[in-house]
């Protein structure tokens, strides 16, 4: 199972209605992408002071590196990664991404 880690930096003016469209849209993604099991979102509390660039978070679960490279190609997805691009602060420098392949 692959954990697909994605963390944003958002200036405190971002378009929050915005940014729940394109978390609306890429939850609905699961429903187009075989092997996309779950998705979760929501803002970072950084309880232990380690990430205060990360204003927000999503994670994806993929059951294998063929359904995340099928997310990658998705056009519907490259669509809303520009979408998040533009929301984050330095555009795609504002976009954190760990793929973390879940032992247990």
């Amino acid at each position: 199972m692959i954990q697909h880690i994605v963390m944003l930096d958002l200036p405190a003016d971002h378009d929050s209605a915005e940014l729940a469209n394109v978390m609306a849209g890429l939850g609905a993604l699961m429903h187009e992408i075989d092997g996309f099991l779950a998705f979760a979102h929501g803002p970072n509390r950084d309880f232990e002071g380690k990430s205060p660039d990360c204003a927000y978070a999503f994670v994806c679960t993929f059951a294998d590196a063929a359904a995340v490279s099928a997310y990658h190609r998705d056009p519907t997805h490259q669509a809303l990664g520009a979408r998040l691009v533009a929301l984050c602060q330095g555009g795609a420098d504002g976009i954190t991404v760990v793929d973390m392949e879940a032992e247990g």
